[in-house]
């Protein structure tokens, strides 16, 4: 993978995310740093993978900010869900890979002899080689992932967004991914990933945001998983109200509430 240029920091500035004028994010503040590796964490609707679309410039804001700090959403990689890709759209592993570099080379320009070594680089790093021609429908849990892994690299920002990206996948694939994203971290590449699995998130990701629509805690891992921030996760977001309307909030009131370390 080419060393990209530096990751911004990304400043949430009173952020408040959502669909229909009603909020699934609300008023978060607070400075990821360049470099970071930022696991997200919370329950099942705490606004997770509604945060991750807003960094990707998927989702504008409701209310206040993202800023990139000099750069802009276009520096970012952004992995979906599994679940949100049409697998049965036919399309073989080395065409899949090089939608990375749409961005570069436009949409209907050919791949030159330089993106195609770098497709080709990618599908190798990942351990698909054998692979290049197989319909995304018939890989894997793990193999799709390694796909996706592998279109990143050949995007090759310096930002990373992961949404689940180790949902119902292997060992093996996981332990490879990870090493994949520790070596990110040290090119100086900013991860910021929504995850369930907490082992993980203790074992590789040194910074947490614990969310349940609202910042419970921002900062060290080992403090944010405590239980008493996972109890508190769990029964804001079970009090939430769906039928909520927009929301009023003053544009200030939320900061003194945020707990970022």
């Amino acid at each position: 993978m080419n060393a990209a240029a530096a990751a911004p920091a990304i400043r949430l500035l009173n952020l408040t995310l959502g669909y229909d004028r009603r909020p699934a994010v609300h008023h978060l503040e607070g400075e990821i740093a360049p470099g970071e590796g930022l696991a997200v964490c919370g329950p099942n609707g705490a606004g997770k993978s509604t945060l991750l679309k807003g960094l990707a410039g998927l989702l504008a804001p409701l209310g206040g900010a993202i800023d990139f700090v000099g750069a802009s959403p276009r520096a970012a990689a952004y992995l979906p869900q599994v679940v949100d890709i049409d697998r049965a759209f036919p399309i073989d592993v080395r065409d899949f890979v090089a939608m990375g570099a749409l961005a570069r080379i436009g949409l209907w320009a050919a791949l030159n002899t330089a993106e195609r070594a770098r497709v080709a680089a990618a599908i190798e790093t990942v351990g698909l080689v054998g692979f290049e021609s197989r319909t995304l429908e018939t890989l894997s849990g793990g193999q799709m992932q390694r796909a996706l892994f592998a279109r990143l690299i050949v995007q090759d920002q310096p930002i990373v967004l992961l949404d689940e990206p180790f949902g119902a996948i292997d060992e093996a694939t996981i332990d490879d991914l990870l090493a994949l994203i520790a070596r990110w971290r040290a090119e100086g590449r900013t991860v910021v990933a929504v995850l369930h699995e907490l082992d993980i998130v203790r074992r590789a990701f040194p910074r947490t945001l614990l969310l349940a629509r609202e910042c419970i805690f921002w900062g060290d891992t080992r403090d944010a998983l405590c239980q008493k921030n996972l109890v508190q996760a769990r029964a804001m977001s079970e009090a939430f109200d769906e039928r909520a309307r927009e929301c009023l909030r003053d544009e200030f009131d939320a900061k003194a509430k945020l707990h970022v370390h």
